[in-house]
């Protein structure tokens, strides 16, 4: 038989969405993919019946349909500061993945190089490959997750074709700020790159800290291409609706990669999915006051037990410390944080994500957890991680 594409042995099958599968195998709770376990707002869901009735059912534009598009260019117009036309600097596509998927495929020809910061969310690097980019990592250092200045300027200096922003970052939790942004679309502006943002955690954001949008920044804003979703904003994750901003150029070409990559978004969800983003500024209060509730609550019972953990700025995610448990002597001396997390899942009974496949570095002990479940789920997580200490 003729051999496969080379491609496809670069990179392997996404390590998050493994730890799902097992865990769901034993009945663990899943802390390793990043989805609540509670429902959307009622508003959506109760749209979302008479949608099942009334339609549509066949295809909309396959850049979006109107209405949505309308209500997301007057929501983030809002948030940008500035009017965002829905017909030339949207595209709505298949989730943040295929968001993020089409951007790199519309402004990489295969050679070119991407500067990915690591940790990084695991599709970047698979991403880059799939669009025949190379990814040039540079490392974002902990416990703050910055980065440095003459490390990053060193890597432009390689004439990258665009650079990935997470903001807020997945794993790390970071939060770049309006500084760091400008800093970087400065960088963009004198080497002539891309800055393609993913932004999908945009209004989990714990004070004091607080999002900037790098789309809205006129200083850089031409070479500012978002990618985001309403995954996680409306608990929604497996309706995949995501979208493009960016300028009208880009957006072009992207219309036209998104339509022979997927053809569209669904229809009845994008039309459900308007009550949502017509949301008032209340919602947005609220989903921040819980997740940081949440945060606190995990936080707080990882304290009691004594485990060492990254304290998130942004998102959902939480990175653990397990080099106690790989000293000689203990279970996992000398073992992969791989072997820890599957151990974990069957004599544990919670899932966590080894944190080397988030690292370009070779980081062997950290593990992500994440906190978007139920005030109930997070207490039963903790009781059960409670065990660790005397299992290994």
């Amino acid at each position: 038989m003729p051999q496969l594409s080379h491609r496809v042995s670069t990179f392997t099958d996404s390590v998050i969405r493994r730890m799902t599968r097992i865990s769901d195998e034993v009945g663990a709770i899943n802390l390793s993919q990043g989805f609540p376990d509670f429902p959307p707002p009622k508003a959506i869901t109760d749209r979302l019946k008479e949608v099942a009735e009334e339609g549509p059912h066949q295809y909309s534009v396959t850049f979006g349909a109107e209405n949505f598009r309308a209500a997301l260019a007057r929501k983030q117009g809002k948030a940008y500061g500035r009017s965002i036309n829905p017909n030339t600097e949207i595209v709505v596509t298949c989730g943040g993945t295929e968001a993020m998927m089409s951007a790199m495929m519309t402004v990489c020809n295969p050679g070119d190089k991407v500067i990915v910061f690591s940790p990084f969310y695991e599709n970047y690097g698979a991403d880059a490959i799939l669009s025949g980019a190379e990814p040039i990592f540079v490392p974002l250092v902990p416990p703050a997750f910055d980065y440095d200045a003459n490390v990053l300027e060193d890597a432009f200096r390689q004439h990258p074709k665009a650079i990935i922003v997470c903001n807020p970052s997945n794993p790390s939790g970071k939060v770049f700020t309006r500084a760091e942004l400008l800093q970087i679309g400065e960088l963009c502006n004198r080497y002539d790159a891309y800055l393609i943002t993913d932004e999908v955690y945009e209004h989990i954001v714990f004070d004091p800290y607080q999002h900037v949008y790098a789309g809205a920044l006129p200083e850089i804003r031409d070479r500012v291409i978002c990618c985001s979703s309403l995954s996680k904003t409306y608990s929604i994750t497996g309706w995949r609706l995501g979208y493009l901003i960016g300028p009208e150029d880009v957006i072009e070409g992207a219309k036209k990669v998104h339509d022979f990559l997927t053809v569209g978004a669904a229809a009845p969800l994008q039309e459900a999915a308007v009550v949502g983003l017509e949301m008032p500024e209340s919602y947005y209060r609220d989903l921040k006051e819980m997740y940081t509730r949440k945060r606190n609550t995990f936080l707080a019972g990882l304290d009691r037990i004594g485990l060492q953990h990254t304290i998130p700025q942004g998102s959902y995610f939480v990175m653990v410390d397990i080099s106690e448990f790989q000293k000689p002597g203990m279970r996992f001396h000398g073992e992969s944080d791989m072997t820890f997390c599957e151990w974990m899942i069957r004599n544990v009974g919670v899932a966590a994500v080894p944190g080397s496949s988030f690292f370009r570095e070779p980081v062997n002990h950290l593990i992500r957890l994440h906190f978007a479940r139920s005030e109930e789920t997070l207490l039963e997580s903790i009781e059960r991680l409670s065990q660790l200490p005397r299992l290994v």
